[in-house]
């Protein structure tokens, strides 16, 4: 098995604005970040831009409609286990841009992010991550769809992420990201 996690946001101006300058540089540094961290084991990309092929044809939960916009940022990825993504979220580089989230996006009604268990032969879609964001949202955090405050196994059953192990995966990532994050931390919000 492996974990799916796919996050989603509106920002309070469109990609190339330079409003939203410090989010756009610090992207690629944060899915150069990824790629270094252990655990990671893939991502989706974008339809028509460079890097790795998109999963499947590219959507948005109903959120971002309901706010009036006209797209949003997302990502969609899968990991080893939830420690390893936990690592990665809130240490290093990605730490680093989400600490100055407020200053490009817009305050969320929505879950930020989704987890879920995948079977190791099969790819999430974005479609597929959609909808259990959406089902997070609307019924609560179960295996179907979680969170890291609520987490389940594999299995289905409730899951305790294990604290110490994410930080010692955190600290490992960080010899191998530290020129990253000196280049994210250089960059102006």
């Amino acid at each position: 098995m492996r974990l799916a996690i796919y996050n989603f946001g509106i920002q309070i101006a469109p990609y190339d604005n330079p409003r939203v300058a410090g989010f756009a540089r610090r992207e690629p540094l944060n899915f150069q970040a990824a790629e270094r961290s252990e655990g990671f084991i893939a991502r989706s990309g974008y339809d028509g831009e460079p890097g790795p092929p998109s999963w499947g044809d590219q959507v948005f939960p109903r959120f971002l409609k309901e706010n009036g916009a006209a797209s949003g940022v997302s990502s969609l990825s899968l990991w080893r286990d939830i420690e390893s993504v936990m690592a990665y979220s809130y240490s290093g580089v990605h730490a680093e841009a989400l600490k100055h989230g407020r200053h490009w996006n817009i305050p969320q009604q929505w879950p930020p992010l989704v987890l879920w268990w995948v079977d190791a032969t099969h790819q999430p879609v974005w479609s597929q991550a959609v909808e259990r964001l959406e089902h997070l949202h609307d019924q609560g955090p179960s295996p179907r769809a979680f969170h890291f405050k609520m987490a389940f196994d594999a299995d289905g059953a409730p899951a305790a992420i294990n604290r110490g192990r994410v930080k010692d995966i955190a600290e490992r990532n960080a010899a191998g990201q530290r020129e990253l994050l000196a280049q994210v931390q250089a960059i102006p919000v």
